[in-house]
């Protein structure tokens, strides 16, 4: 049985034997119900929190941050952009270091670094200054998606792995979610300042507990750093067609959700809406229903296979884009859920397809997904707030179709692709 079949951990440029699992009773690895799988999904959950809301924290007080520093909406994006950016850069090497000293040692390295500049983003005297420490938050957050997957092919049987890496993402949906709205109503009453030091405070504590929680590693196999095996690896990664599928797909997914998230703080404050900060805030709660989508999306890919899951997320992404143009608020916050939901499904499918996929260098592989995935969102955030600021909302909508057009062709690309792979041998 092969690696990819099995789930079991490969490192880079080593041949390491594969831990069988034909029978349960020689699997020592987690699976629900089992002992350490509980912990070790709330440590996970708590780290996709922490990730997400330091990572957008600044996202919902773009207009606040636009009229303290008097910059542009496309300049104030910059805070978002600087920090997805940070993490999309740094994720591979991030992978790399964890194949040497373990996926628990960088993933905590990471968050305590990450929480300390947390804490000094809110002294930023220049909107200059405030990109560079965001950029610097971001790359010290690259440790934490890659590890975070490749921990879980390792440490989870087979069959949980989708249902925790779709706990993981839903952390990550509540993190986004609680910033927005912990930002929002205490920038009304305090100012953006205070309002990003409270989410380095929470930021803090999730990474404390998810350092107390996390079970240590049992199949863990430490790699090479060799720069050579690394690259060697990730040719090998990319040289795979259905990983620079999946590549796509997740930063096509994240260039909507960046764009839209980016831009929507602008278009509520403005007419005909005009609401004010704590309530935007509150409209981050819609993330709840993609904590609902990631964790399921292992019954969808049960019930529809992961292209049907594909299209329906695909689907359900660009029925919110095409609702939310509508001038009613509750068409734009309907429009807003379907979005999320989708957007989440998606990106549970294509992330745990990815860790399956992959049968050597996991933690690259996923690192690969993670840097695209964030360059998707920083492209998102940068072109959504110019389309919006040449066109308005619908300039950014108008993104947002064309990303998804994409994930639904390159889907289509891959159904091709394998009913080829599969009339091949007959013929």
């Amino acid at each position: 049985m092969s690696p990819a079949s099995t789930g079991a951990s490969t490192t880079v440029g080593a041949a390491l034997p594969v831990p069988s699992v034909d029978s349960t009773d020689s699997d020592s690895r987690m699976t629900p119900g089992g002992p350490g799988y509980r912990r070790m999904s709330l440590a996970l959950f708590l780290a996709g929190v922490a990730t997400f809301a330091l990572l957008y924290s600044t996202q919902a007080l773009l207009p606040l941050i636009s009229g303290e520093f008097g910059v542009t909406a496309s300049e104030a994006s910059w805070t978002v952009a600087a920090a997805t950016g940070g993490l999309a850069l740094f994720v591979l090497p991030m992978s790399a270091l964890s194949e040497r000293f373990g996926r628990r040692t960088v993933m905590t390295a990471s968050l305590a670094v990450a929480v300390t500049v947390g804490l000094l983003v809110p002294f930023a005297p220049s909107i200059g200054a405030l990109v560079v420490l965001r950029a610097v938050q971001g790359a010290a957050l690259a440790g934490l998606p890659a590890s975070a997957q490749a921990y879980l092919a390792e440490e989870v049987r087979p069959k949980a792995l989708i249902t925790a890496i779709g706990l993981f993402v839903a952390g990550n949906s509540v993190g986004g979610m609680s910033g927005r709205v912990i930002t929002g109503w205490v920038a009304q009453e305090w100012g953006w300042r205070v309002a990003v030091a409270v989410i380095g405070v929470v930021a803090v504590g999730c990474a404390v507990a998810f350092r107390l929680l996390l079970p240590a590693p049992k199949h863990f196999r430490a790699g090479s750093l060799r720069p050579r095996v690394l690259l060697d690896t990730v040719r090998d990664h990319l040289a795979n067609p259905l990983l620079r599928r999946l590549y796509a797909i997740g930063a096509l997914f994240m260039t909507v959700f960046g764009g839209v998230y980016t831009v929507i703080g602008y278009r509520l404050t403005g007419a005909p809406f005009g609401l004010p900060q704590g309530i935007i805030g509150s409209i981050f709660l819609v993330y709840l229903v993609g904590t609902v989508s990631a964790s399921t999306a292992g019954r969808l890919v049960g019930r529809f296979g992961r292209r049907g899951a594909l299209y329906l997320a695909g689907g359900t992404t660009a029925a919110g884009l095409l609702l939310s143009l509508a001038p009613a608020l509750p068409l734009v916050l309907l429009g807003l859920v379907l979005i999320t939901a989708g957007f989440f499904a998606g990106h549970a499918v294509a992330s745990s397809a990815v860790s399956k996929t992959a049968t050597h260098g996991r933690a690259q592989a996923s690192a690969l997904y993670q840097s695209m995935y964030y360059v998707g969102s920083s492209a998102g955030s940068t072109i959504g707030a110019l389309a919006f600021h040449a066109d308005g909302w619908g300039g950014t909508v108008g993104v947002g179709l064309l990303a998804v057009l994409g994930v639904v062709t390159i889907t289509v690309l891959g159904s091709v692709a394998a009913r080829r792979t599969l009339v091949a041998p007959a013929h």
